[in-house]
Parts: C-alpha cells; sequence; structure tokens
C-alpha cells in the first residue's frame, strides 16, 4: 500500500498566534513558559489537523521559534564566539533570538547574524557562520521533546525533520580563512550520529532528512561532502531510517548521488515533473520513493487527475505502489493553513483555490486512489475537474485590452533616452545633493495607531475624509523629522499601505485577497500574499496623492516609492495558467503608469523596489539567462518612461548578488540601495571587481534588528564602502523600511546615521 505523507506544516497560526507571542515576549510582556506554551498550543493543533486528514506520516520538529536553519545551529551548538556561550551550556532561548535579532541592553551589545533567502523563496534563514576551532555539540533538546509531545496528542508515526549535514555546511559561511568545510564535517558528523541515534531509542521510523542542495549544480567538493558524511550513516545500527528530501528543482542530474544516501528520497513533481522517469530508472528495488504531487509552493487547487497520472506512473514503473509515499512538493510552510476561514473571498474564485489543510485532503485523496480506493476518492476527484473547468472557461481571467498592449511592446519602452554617465549630470544639477547624499528606504514605522486607522476606514468605523486627514498628518510628522535630522531625500512613509505588494495588488485588476492567508517569511513577520488570477489593470493613479501632499510640505527632494514588477510577482500567487514573464510585463506596464504619473506630479526622484529580482534566479545556472532576460526587461519597461532628470532608485536586500552584476547594471537604475551592515560591507568586493557604474548605497543601519547602531559603527562602515565606491556614487541609507521598527529605535538611529555620513562627508 502507497502511504501518505507531509514535510511540514505552516508554523504562525490560523491568526498569527505565534507572531503575537513572539513579539510580546520580546517586549517582556508574557513570561518565556508562556510563549513555549503558544508553540506547544499550535503544534498539537497542526498534528491534530493532519491526523483528521488520515496523514500516514506527520512531520515534528518543524516548529521553529525563529526559522529552520537557526534552530539547526542552534541544536548543533554552532553559536559564534561573540554570543559568549560556554562550551557545555543548554543553549536557551534569549541566546536562540539574540542570533537572529542581536540583542542591545546595559551590558550587552551585539549584533545578529547574517540573514538571506532561502533558495528561490521570500521566507529567510539566518546564515550559520563557521569559525575557525568550532565544535559542534548537542545543545539543546527540542527536537526529542517535539516527537514525545506528538506521541502524546496521538501521532502514530512523528517523523522528525532536519536539515541534513550537508545543506547546513553548504548554506552557511566561513567567517575566517582558517576554516573549511571538510574540516568541520567530522565534528558535525559526530553530532548527527547523536541525534539519530537518539530518535532511534524514542522509537523514531522514519527520520526527514532536508538536503535541498541536492538540487543544485554541485562541485566536486560538495559530492564529496555528500558521499564522506551519508557513508558515516550507512551502518542502519541505531538509527531510523532517513528520507532524504529535496525540494524546488530536479534531482535528475544528481540521480546517481541522491538516490544512494538513505533509505527513501522525496522528488518535487511539480517544479520538476520531467525527473520522475529518471528517478525510477535509478532507484534500487528497495528505496522508498516520495513523491510531490501536490503544490506545497502556491494556492492552486491540484488538478488530481494529472497527478494521479503521474502516480500510476511511478507504480508501474517501481512495480507496484508498495514503496510510494505520497506528499506535497515541499514543506506546506509556504502556503496560508486553512481556505475555509476565508469567509468574504469571491465565491467563484474561492473554488480555484486550496491552502494547507486543503492540500492534506488532496494528499489523502491520491493515496485513497492509488490504493485501489477510488470510490471513496472519487467526489474530490469531481471537484477537481469542476473547479478547473470553471477556472480555464471564465471571462474573468483575459482582458483583450491588456492582451493588445503586450504585444505593443517596443525596444524604446525597454531603455532610458540616454547613458547614466549624461543621466547623472542633469540629475544633479537639478537635486543639488551633497556627496554621501543620505535617504531612506521608504517606510517610516507602522505604529498600532496607524493600522487602526486603516482597520477602521475599512470597517467604516471613520470616514474616508477622516482617515485622510489623519494620514497626512502623520506624513507632516514623518516630513518633518526628516528634514529636523538633515536627511538629503526624504520620503512620505507609506503610512497608507498595509504591505508592499498587497497594497498596489488591491488597486488592480486581476489580483484577489485572503483575510487570513499569512506565510512566514522570517521569524515573527507574516506576509499575506495577493493572489494574481487575471490579466492586471491599473485601474487609477495608486500612490500619486500621498507623494503629491509629501512634496509640496517640503523644499527638500521627495522620493516617490513604487514596488517593482518582479517582486509584485514572486511576492504573489501567481496565476500557474500562462508563463510567469507574461504576467511580470502586465505588471511591468502598471508599474510604468504610476512611474509616469509621479514624474507629471513633480516627484523628481522614484524608487521602484526589487528586493525579489534574485530570489527568482532559478537555482541551475543553465537557467539563468533566459530568467534575468525577462526579469531585467521588465524592470527596464517600468522604469523607462521618464526624463533623463528624473532619478530612479531600485533597493534590494538579503541576497547573494555576486553572480548576477551583469543583470543588476543591466537594470540601468540610477541608484541602488543593497543590505550590506550584517556583512560589514562584504558584498562591496564584489561589485568594485565587476566596476558597477551607477550610484549605490550599502546599508549601514541593521533594521531586522531592535540595536541602535552608534556614529561610530556607521562611520566604520562608510569608509570600508568609500574603499569599494567612489565618493560622488556613495550613497547613505539603511538596510531595507523602516515599517517593524518602533520609533523609540528609530529616530536614534537614523540621527546617528546622518551625523556619521556629515563627519565622513567633512573628510572629503
Amino acid at each position: 500500500m502507497a502511504k501518505s505523507a507531509n514535510l511540514g506544516f505552516p508554523r504562525l497560526g490560523l491568526k498569527r498566534k505565534w507572531k503575537k507571542a513572539s513579539e510580546s515576549y520580546w517586549a517582556g510582556k508574557i513570561s518565556q513558559d508562556e510563549l513555549i506554551a503558544t508553540a506547544n498550543e499550535l503544534t498539537s493543533r497542526h498534528w491534530q489537523m493532519q491526523m483528521d486528514a488520515e496523514i500516514d506520516y506527520i512531520p515534528c520538529n518543524d516548529f521553529a521559534f525563529y526559522d529552520i536553519m537557526l534552530d539547526m545551529s542552534v541544536l548543533l551548538g554552532a553559536v559564534p564566539t561573540r554570543y559568549n556561550i560556554g562550551a557545555e551550556e543548554e543553549i536557551d532561548i534569549d541566546t536562540h533570538f539574540a542570533m537572529a535579532r542581536g540583542r542591545q541592553d546595559e551590558t550587552t551589545d551585539v549584533t545578529a547574524m547574517e540573514m538571506t533567502k532561502w533558495f528561490d523563496t521570500n521566507y529567510h534563514y539566518i546564515v550559520p557562520e563557521f569559525e575557525t576551532g568550532m565544535k559542534f555539540r548537542l545543545a539543546s533538546t527540542h527536537p526529542f521533546s517535539a516527537v514525545e509531545r506528538a506521541k502524546k496528542v496521538g501521532v502514530k508515526n512523528p517523523r522528525p525533520v532536519i536539515i541534513g549535514p550537508v545543506t547546513y555546511l553548504l548554506l552557511g559561511k566561513i567567517v575566517d580563512e582558517g576554516c573549511s568545510r571538510m574540516d568541520l564535517i567530522d565534528n558535525l558528523l559526530d553530532v548527527y550520529v547523536d541525534i539519530l541515534r537518539r530518535f532511534y531509542d524514542q522509537g523514531v521510523e522514519w527520520v526527514q532528512m532536508d538536503e535541498p542542495a541536492l538540487v543544485l549544480d554541485l562541485d566536486d567538493e560538495a559530492k564529496s561532502l555528500y558521499r564522506h558524511a551519508y557513508a558515516r550513516f550507512a551502518p542502519r545500527e541505531k538509527r531510523p531510517k532517513m528520507l532524504i528530501t529535496t525540494y524546488f528543482g530536479s534531482v535528475a542530474h544528481n540521480a546517481d548521488l541522491a538516490t544512494q544516501l538513505g533509505e527513501g528520497l522525496h522528488i518535487d513533481l511539480v517544479r520538476a515533473p520531467e525527473q520522475l522517469d529518471t528517478i525510477v530508472n535509478t532507484i534500487d528495488n528497495q528505496l522508498i520513493l516520495s513523491l510531490g504531487v501536490v503544490d506545497g509552493r502556491n494556492i492552486w487547487r491540484t488538478d488530481l487527475d494529472k497527478s494521479f497520472s503521474l502516480l500510476e506512473r511511478a507504480a508501474r514503473g517501481m512495480g507496484g505502489a508498495t514503496r510510494i509515499q505520497i506528499a506535497p512538493s515541499c514543506s506546506l510552510l509556504h502556503c496560508p493553513i486553512d481556505l475555509d476561514a476565508e469567509t468574504t473571498l469571491d465565491p467563484e474564485i474561492k473554488e480555484w483555490f486550496a491552502f494547507g489543510k486543503q492540500k492534506l485532503s488532496e494528499i489523502s485523496a491520491l493515496n485513497k486512489a492509488l490504493n485501489g480506493e477510488m470510490d471513496k476518492a472519487e467526489p474530490m476527484f469531481r471537484d477537481s475537474r469542476e473547479a478547473f473547468r470553471k477556472r480555464s472557461s471564465s471571462p474573468r481571467v483575459t482582458n483583450p485590452d491588456v492582451q493588445k498592449r503586450l504585444k505593443e511592446i517596443t525596444d524604446a519602452m525597454t531603455r532610458r533616452e540616454t547613458v547614466f554617465a549624461e543621466r547623472k549630470k542633469v540629475q544633479d544639477n537639478k537635486l543639488h545633493l551633497p556627496l554621501l547624499p543620505s535617504t531612506t528606504i521608504g517606510s517610516f514605522p507602522q505604529t498600532r495607531e496607524v493600522r487602526k486607522l486603516r482597520a477602521n476606514v475599512k470597517k467604516g468605523a471613520i470616514s474616508r475624509e477622516e482617515y485622510e486627514k489623519a494620514m497626512e498628518a502623520e506624513i507632516e510628522k514623518t516630513v518633518r523629522f526628516q528634514e529636523e535630522i538633515d536627511l538629503d531625500v526624504l520620503v512620505h512613509g507609506e503610512f497608507e499601505r498595509n504591505d508592499m505588494v498587497e497594497y498596489f495588488g488591491e488597486q488592480l485588476d486581476g489580483y484577489v485577497f485572503s483575510k487570513n492567508g499569512w506565510v512566514q517569511s522570517y521569524g515573527s513577520r507574516g506576509v499575506k500574499p495577493p493572489i494574481i488570477f487575471g490579466d492586471i489593470v491599473r485601474k487609477s493613479p495608486m500612490t500619486v496623492r500621498w507623494s503629491k501632499y509629501a512634496k509640496d510640505l517640503t523644499d527638500h527632494p521627495m522620493k516617490g516609492m513604487l514596488t517593482g514588477p518582479v517582486t509584485m510577482l514572486q511576492w504573489s500567487f501567481v496565476r500557474d495558467d500562462q508563463p510567469r514573464n507574461v504576467t511580470c510585463d502586465q505588471l511591468a506596464l502598471v508599474i510604468r503608469d504610476e512611474v509616469v504619473d509621479l514624474e507629471a506630479a513633480g516627484i523628481d526622484v522614484i524608487q521602484i523596489d526589487e528586493p525579489a529580482i534574485r530570489e527568482g534566479l532559478p537555482l541551475r545556472r543553465g537557467d539563468w539567462d533566459s530568467y534575468l532576460e525577462w526579469a531585467v526587461r521588465s524592470f527596464r519597461i517600468s522604469a523607462s518612461g521618464v526624463q533623463d532628470e528624473t532619478q530612479i532608485h531600485t533597493h534590494m536586500c538579503y541576497s547573494e548578488f555576486n553572480d548576477i552584476f551583469q543583470a543588476i547594471a543591466d537594470m540601468d537604475a540610477d541608484v541602488i540601495s543593497i543590505e550590506a551592515s550584517r556583512s560589514r560591507m562584504e558584498l562591496l568586493d564584489a561589485f568594485e571587481d565587476f566596476l558597477y557604474p551607477n550610484d549605490i548605497g550599502p546599508g549601514v543601519y541593521d533594521i531586522h534588528s531592535p540595536r541602535v547602531p552608534s556614529v561610530e559603527e556607521m562611520i566604520e562602515l562608510l569608509q570600508a564602502a568609500l574603499k569599494h565606491v567612489p565618493k560622488d556614487r556613495l550613497w547613505v541609507n539603511p538596510d531595507c523600511g523602516l515599517k517593524t521598527r518602533q520609533w523609540i529605535e528609530v529616530e536614534p538611529a537614523l540621527k546617528n546615521m546622518v551625523i556619521a555620513a556629515k563627519e565622513v562627508r567633512k573628510g572629503l
């Protein structure tokens, strides 16, 4: 009999209960016991949902206090020396959070570890740091407690999830020259052996060993690490069976390696259905094959007939279904929890969706069908067919005017009229900015009062006029603060915006929105991705009213703030019935219209944020050129409708840029701002080596930490930046927007930033 399985479940809770608990703990409003009780309550509830769906293999230890990689660092005792943890201490929750967020109080001032994107998702992880002489050890009991708690609530086959040793090493960072991954592997494996033995002693049958790095282009060293590591696990003595779990791409190019590592292998047949035959033909007659046929990354209902066809093909190739597990393509972490909670969604469109809970039911139905119980599964198959029929024939999906405009895009619409060097002269003459001009990335703190105003106007508790007056007051306060501290290029603060994608999507046809469709981005940060279901149309200007109001308050340059087309695409749940590049061009055209309207309203500086452009990069290099070609083209469509004197900025954060500098240069933004403070300006080495031609603002203030950096700290970062970037092309700014911070942190940090810029400017 085939078995059903899940690989991971959302953590935030239906109404972001984990977010609220975490932030209350950080604020000192609840105790550690209350925090842990919330985590236990959520995991118990989610386990019950999976048992109710008749899932055979249910994951545990997939819940994380901040993120899965940080939890693994804590489990392995991989704590950088600056956190001052004793060699035998169990790592407590406060150190855990300090590694993610930094810590600053009367006695301690320690920076956070770096953060970056998890493969090609908008989920972030804290990057492990590997130092010379680092000794790994078992420093947490969290995974073992998770197994026991799962059993207590009735989970028959709890399957603990841990990051595999090679993916952990490959995604970590060597922080000094005297250290290498091969030097670290044996000590690391000692701890993994201990972890597996403890699971074995708990009666665990399977461990889910996540090794998504197997979908990448692996060099010889990485392949050696895999062979060396899993040879150590080869004896089955005192360890559970291992399911080597891959996702987000194909492992066909590494099939000989991937199929030899454990007793089972999970493959993603949503992202890469073409790999099925290669894998089936490579495995021996003992290996269990977990088939990811339900999309764990998007909210569209599964075409059950199509998925069942893949399962039948696998069963034929394997001589039956006995060695098959049916699963989502990846952890359901990337999906909202429950479609049933969406009571206000358009009924016609809602029928096309499946959230986490519904995807479990799809897995269960496919499992019944493969095991010869189609009579029990048929109602779900029938509903699936009907939903796909209605969606494909709905007139709400296609707009003839949009299709016509796409065909009318010309080469001239994809480039500025003159080269950057010429534009810069015109912009300098117009803006009259000093050396090292200072600015922010756009948003200012979204206080409880601001959020309440937005909620009240939506509910009708206050009038639109009352709301707009209150927003104007917030904008004026923020403009005056920026003038007071003497920032050079100001922003209006974005108080009217709930989210940098959702805000725009709400004003566009072709989008629909959930009320409770939260997914985790990092730590306590949840996002509610809009859903693109049809062709996209801008009904009217989206930001001009607020930017123009702010512009009229000041003599300083005012920066208009927009989200770019690639980020709008990446951070939405995207329709799967047309190529992504076509949807991206539709978004580019509506952003282009907004840019032109801002310029006409007198806005001299316009920022088109593209933090997700690196995130969308395919995982294998052979696929990069095609993606970068259309992604850069879409950005340029959005940015190229203005005159030379209008300065176009873009912003990118928390990604590795080294391999895509040519594409970044090809975007031809006048100014790019990037995250750089956590890495201490390291990435500027590569910008210098590439001879990046345009202006650049490497962040000097880590906004993902509550720390307030000192003037001296930021001066040091600026001086480091000046070793790589000419003084006439260097900007001063935070790493990212300030929406998630509090004014009590933002005010002193920005004051320090401006002072630092002026101090360094004096020396130039």
